[in-house]
This record gives C-alpha cells, sequence and structure tokens, in this order.
C-alpha cells in the first residue's frame, strides 16, 4: 500500500495541491484554487472544500498532510510536526515573509480543522540554507543588532535547490559529495545557489524573499539607500516602499509584465520598455553567475529549474552566452528543444555541464513528512 501525502501550498490567494505516492514518487492528483477571496472562493476553507471535491478519488491512504512555508527564522530548520506552539511561532515570523507566512497559516489552520485526524507538517523553505558559512550568512550591520533582531542571510526556495541538485547529481552518476553546483531557480521568485558536496555556501535570497535576482514583481538586489530616500525625500510610508519592492517591482515594474511569454512577444513587437526589463533580469542573472563561480572555483555543474528555467530558452541562452572563456558552452539545439524531463543542454566539449531539471517541491515536501512520522 502506497503512502499519499496530501501536499498544500497556500499563497496570498490560491491554493496549490497535490496528492502525492511518497514511496514510489507518482503524483496521483495534483492541482490549484485561484482567486481566494472573490465571489465563488470566498476563503481558504471554501478553497480546500473545493481541493477535497476535485480529490474525492484520490484521498485514500493519506498518512500526512504536509504545509510549505516560507520562513522558518532561526530556530525552525527542520520538517516540524505542527502544533499551537509551532503555529503561534510562523505568525511572529510573518514580518520577514508578509506575501507568504500568513496565508500559509491561513491554510494551515484550515486543513487542521478539516483533516484533524492526520499529522500536520511543516516543511521550510529556509531550512536547507540554515548552516550557511557566517562569510555569507551575515550582513556587515551592527553586530549587536544582527544578533538582538536575528538579522542573517536566510535563504529561500531551499526545498526545491535540495531536490534539484540532488536530482542532478543521480542523473550525471555521480557522487554528490563530488560536485560544485550552481543553481538558478527561476520562476515568479527566483535565486541562485551555490552548492558544494550537497551543502550551500551562498544564495541570493537574504533576510526575505526580496533579495538578490530580478524577479517577477520582486527588485532583488537594490541600494538599502534607495529607501531611506524614498521615505524622506520622495514621502514614501514603509508600507508603500515594501509593497513597491514586493508587487510593483521587478520585470513587472519595468516592463509591465510578469509572464515571459507575453514578455518576449512584446521584446519581438519592439517594446522598449518590455526589452529594458528582460536585460536588467538576465545582467542580474549573469553578475550571479559570475559571482557563484569565484565562490566555487569554478562550477562542474549549472541547473536551471522552475517555470522560466525550465521552459525558456532564449533566458537560458542569454544568461549563459559569451562565457566559453569560463568553461560553458550550451548546445543550442539542446538548448531549444522543449522537453520536460531532466536534460543536459551543454555543449559535449563543455567543461562545465548545463542541466534542465524540473523541480518537484510536492514530492520533496511530501518524503520528508514520511520521514518525519517515521522516526
Amino acid at each position: 500500500m502506497n503512502r499519499n501525502v496530501l501536499v498544500l501550498n497556500s499563497g496570498s490567494s490560491s491554493l496549490k495541491y497535490a496528492v502525492v505516492e511518497a514511496d514510489s514518487g507518482n503524483t496521483r492528483s495534483d492541482g490549484i484554487v485561484e482567486r481566494i477571496g472573490d465571489s465563488e472562493v470566498a476563503d481558504y476553507a471554501a478553497a480546500l472544500q473545493v481541493v477535497f471535491e476535485r480529490l474525492a478519488d484520490d484521498m485514500a491512504n493519506l498518512v500526512a498532510v504536509g504545509h510549505r512555508v516560507v520562513h522558518g527564522g532561526p530556530d525552525i530548520f527542520a520538517p516540524t510536526l505542527v502544533d499551537d506552539a509551532l503555529v503561534a511561532k510562523i505568525e511572529q515570523l510573518s514580518p520577514l515573509a508578509p506575501l507568504h507566512n500568513p496565508p500559509a497559516l491561513q491554510g494551515i489552520e484550515v486543513a487542521r480543522r478539516a483533516l484533524p485526524q492526520l499529522p500536520h507538517i511543516a516543511v521550510f523553505d529556509t531550512a536547507f540554507f540554515h548552516d550557511l558559512p557566517p562569510a555569507a550568512a551575515m550582513y556587515a550591520i551592527d553586530r549587536d543588532v544582527a544578533e538582538r533582531w536575528d538579522v542573517r542571510r536566510y535563504g529561500f526556495h531551499g526545498t526545491s535547490h535540495e531536490y534539484v541538485s540532488q536530482q542532478a547529481a543521480e542523473f550525471l552518476g555521480a557522487p554528490l559529495d563530488s560536485l560544485r553546483q550552481i543553481v538558478l531557480h527561476l520562476g515568479n521568485g527566483a535565486s541562485a545557489s551555490a552548492i558544494v558536496g550537497g551543502r550551500p555556501v551562498d544564495t541570493s535570497m537574504g533576510l526575505t524573499p526580496m533579495e538578490g535576482l530580478v524577479m517577477g514583481t520582486r527588485s532583488g538586489d537594490i541600494d538599502p539607500g534607495v529607501l531611506v530616500y524614498l521615505w524622506r525625500t520622495a514621502g514614501m510610508s514603509v508600507e508603500d516602499i515594501e509593497n513597491m519592492l514586493n508587487r510593483n517591482s521587478g520585470v513587472r515594474g519595468l516592463g509591465g509584465e510578469i509572464d515571459f511569454r507575453v514578455l518576449h512577444q512584446r521584446i519581438d513587437a519592439g517594446d522598449a520598455k518590455a526589452c529594458q526589463a528582460y536585460d536588467v533580469y538576465i545582467h542580474r542573472l549573469r553578475k550571479y553567475i559570475g559571482a557563484y563561480l569565484a565562490v566555487l572555483g569554478g562550477a562542474d555543474v549549472i541547473v536551471f529549474t522552475a517555470g522560466v528555467g525550465e521552459n525558456d530558452a532564449a533566458v537560458r541562452r542569454d544568461a549563459l552566452s559569451g562565457m566559453a572563456p569560463l568553461g560553458i558552452e550550451l548546445d543550442e539545439q539542446l538548448n531549444a528543444e522543449p522537453n520536460g524531463t531532466i536534460r543536459r543542454i551543454s555543449a559535449e566539449t563543455s567543461p562545465t555541464t548545463v542541466l534542465v531539471v524540473p523541480t518537484d517541491e510536492e514530492l520533496a515536501i511530501a518524503r520528508a513528512c514520511v520521514d518525519l512520522i517515521e522516526q
């Protein structure tokens, strides 16, 4: 009998779900309930009822409910059984991930009421990066302030970075502990990591999921003086600045579009703002690749994953163009071929292997849940 896990990922206005067979790795069913809060799906309770209706034939043999939670702070770095104390802790951490932790809490609370007979387990995006070397984790600010307020680089998308780095090693038939990897998780949220022997030594996101690469609606790296300037001179409130950086920056803020398929259409039509947004996105991505090549002393593997990373051949091409002197050469034909499986897209002569690895955070969460309840 396969052990099935219901995996829930609660967003600000959506609920992603999947029933995963933890042993076989197969997904029995998955989907998303969107536009939570409108007249048809009033709240998370209504959204979960929709999920149950869709999963009527796939709810047998459930052994756990796994919840993706973005921020675990300094103390929570392993899959954790949900209880009232953990709920309170996740709520305390909400200022560090205001777009993510509050909806995750709502999803947890509704699911606990609906499925009280099952263990509910929170799996944290920050966990993989908990043991970053101090040189990478620490910000160069007043030490007392940092320690009092737990200010450090936490990193995010950790479940994805860990999963795809393991999959890359398995695909190559190489020991994980022998590889230097750069993993590029490029979706609406985007992050990069440098991984040695299966453990991260640097990552682009920081205290919050706003730092690092240019993202769909988030700015990524920005001079902190800009924030002070906008507050002091432009008269923007802290809430206005936070909202801008989270919801109206990145590719949307520069080019007015979040969907890369539409962005490419606008670029082809000569839209200057779309072109500039794309150029800034690629420039930042190339900077991080170069930085991590320096951190690692060269890379054995570069991995593209998540929605843009897996599906946008132009982004992969432009991110790595001209890097042959650094040991990175794409095979243009392999890169251009659409394919939903793990695959090599580097030239045979490339010293660095470039892979596209589909991420499967739901499977990783399901297996983490099963491992925990077996302890």
